[in-house]
């Protein structure tokens, strides 16, 4: 017998799971100008083998005109979890099949419903912000090749109020090198160009309005000693001992994030991953040749990069102001240095700091001491050590989650429920954070960069990390982009803060997190997260019912 339903979009579907097991969502509230998510999930459970049956999946309804629907693809995961570092708050924890990858539908719109395997079709709803306000009912229609058909209702209410812009900074870093190498495409041509347009648009898509910007290539996740394939937007000369810079593709750069929006502009670090003890690949021409002219053999602090490093700052802000672009930057010293490495990040930060007075210098620094010392004055501590950042009352705190985050933090690991993601929202809104980042959006190589990998069969970077901790989104066909499901359900999350922030226009912030504590039975911390769909469901719309009461009066 074939069986369908919808739920909620913060649920995941494994194939092996039963339908009965997924309580039906009937009705749910959004604000204009708002995306929003449901799933449609289906199965056939005759008592005897029958071959798959195709439907057509139709959408109607006033609201139709902004729908799509998508599939749901599971995807192959060898290391779900870091044995050592789990809780109770994940779904599996053994290797298998995860859903994860948005598709478009196939067979000309139609799915299959397979027998003893469920299913989900992704539906998502993108309202303008001119959308009226009122009651609405979203159909949707399963139509079968044999004359069988099945209806869905979901009632929708928009409120009478506009999601205000987001204005937390987001940043999930944008790996170019991996598109060439996926795609085997030379690095800056027409088509490269293309697809980091595609991915880019993607990004913004997701949330992103912070790009990393490799005036040089990266110094991140790359081996002692070894090196990743350029991507320096800046061309460098030296000539008799002298510096030339060309900024014709970072112009290019720029004005491809204006064209899709993005406001601001992450510089890359300025000095190696982990330490700063060293400078990032360099690439100039010289005397005709072009060649790596710094890297892991020079010295961070050394004359010779100081004076490079320094020459280039210099001419790079003349450049940004002269577009009046500087005020966008975002600068960075080292990625996560630890407590060892004070002396060589103090020894890096001075030699650019009196350049950079006035702009933001930030870095994933877990350590409080850095920030008590005054090494970095916009710290991101990693959200299961922010702790100490928020008893001290730290301003303008960003945070972010990695490889390691996994007991009662938020993250967006294949077996963790989509609920602790979007509880990342919550959690930041009551809290003040600024600023969110993570190191992959689109990263396709395994540890340190050894290799390029398959991320349709490759999640973890070959036993490296939880799988979901690379990317979150998929290389499609022709340059094209897939979502992955974390996708729309943290920007949930960052809408979640939105209409928060928008509720605190009509009640005290603290009367806001109470009333959430009380529906969560606890306080709202980082290292707690929602329990259910149900829970993450039931804080939103109690977020939705205080606007609507008050755009009434």
């Amino acid at each position: 017998m074939v069986k369908n339903k919808l739920i909620s979009s913060l649920e995941k579907v494994f194939p092996d799971e039963k339908i009965d097991e997924f309580d039906t969502i009937k009705s749910l509230s959004v604000l204009k100008g708002e995306r929003f998510s449901f799933q449609l999930i289906h199965t056939n459970e005759a008592e005897e083998f029958q071959w798959s049956r195709y439907y057509k999946v139709e959408i109607k309804g006033a609201l139709a005109p902004f729908a799509t629907a998508r599939d749901v693809s599971c995807v192959p995961v060898t290391k779900p979890i870091n044995p050592h570092l789990c809780d109770d708050n994940h779904l599996r924890t053994t290797p298998g099949v995860y859903p994860d990858v948005l598709m478009p539908l196939h067979y000309r719109g139609r799915i299959t419903t397979s027998y003893d395997i469920l299913k989900s079709v992704w539906i998502e709803v993108d309202l303008p912000e001119d959308a009226p306000a009122g009651d609405y009912e979203i159909e949707i229609d399963l139509i079968g090749e044999e004359g069988d058909s099945y209806t869905h209702t979901l009632k929708v209410e928009i409120i009478d109020a506009v999601l205000p812009e987001q204005t937390l900074k987001y940043t999930d870093w944008f790996h170019c090198d991996c598109l060439a190498d996926y795609y085997e495409l030379e690095m800056w041509s027409e088509e490269h160009w293309r697809v980091t347009e595609n991915f880019m648009r993607a990004a913004k898509r997701a949330g992103v309005n912070l790009i990393l910007t490799p005036v040089f290539t990266p110094a991140l996740d790359t081996a002692r000693g070894a090196e990743r394939r350029t991507t320096q937007l800046v061309g460098i000369k030296l000539d008799k001992g002298e510096y030339s810079f060309d900024f014709s593709l970072l112009e290019r750069w720029i004005e491809l994030c204006n064209k899709i929006g993005i406001k601001y502009f992450e510089i890359c670090h300025f000095f190696t991953q982990w330490g700063a003890e060293h400078a990032p690949k360099v690439m100039a021409t010289v005397d005709g040749e072009y060649k790596r002219i710094f890297g892991w053999k020079t010295e961070a602090s050394g004359e010779e990069y100081s004076n490079f490093i320094r020459t280039f700052i210099v001419k790079f802000l003349e450049f940004m102001k002269a577009r009046g672009d500087d005020g966008r930057c975002f600068f960075h010293i080292s990625d996560e240095p630890n407590e060892r490495n004070e002396q060589s990040y103090a020894k890096a930060k001075a030699v650019v700091a009196d350049l950079l007075k006035g702009y933001p210098i930030m870095d994933a620094i877990s350590d409080y001491k850095y920030y008590e010392n005054g090494l970095v004055e916009t710290p991101i501590p990693i959200n299961n050590k922010i702790k100490p950042f928020i008893e001290h009352g730290t301003e303008g705190l960003w945070t972010y989650f990695a490889c390691n985050q996994s007991v009662g933090v938020a993250n967006r690991f294949l077996s963790m429920p989509l609920w602790r993601a979007r509880s990342l929202g919550m959690q930041m809104y009551k809290y003040n954070i600024v600023g969110f980042l993570h190191w992959g959006f689109n990263f396709y190589n395994n540890r340190l960069s050894g290799d390029p990998i398959n991320p349709y069969i490759n999640q973890d970077g070959d036993d490296w990390v939880p799988a979901g901790d690379m990317f979150i989104v998929y290389p499609a066909p022709k340059g094209e982009v897939y979502e992955s499901i974390r996708v729309p359900v943290f920007y949930d999350g960052l809408q979640d803060m939105r209409a928060m922030s928008l509720c605190e226009k009509y009640y005290p912030k603290e009367e806001i997190i109470a009333g959430m504590e009380k529906i969560l039975g606890s306080p709202i911390e980082f290292d707690k997260c929602a329990r259910s769909a149900k829970e993450m469901l039931a804080v939103r719309e109690y977020i939705n019912t205080l606007i609507k009461n008050a755009t009434k009066k």
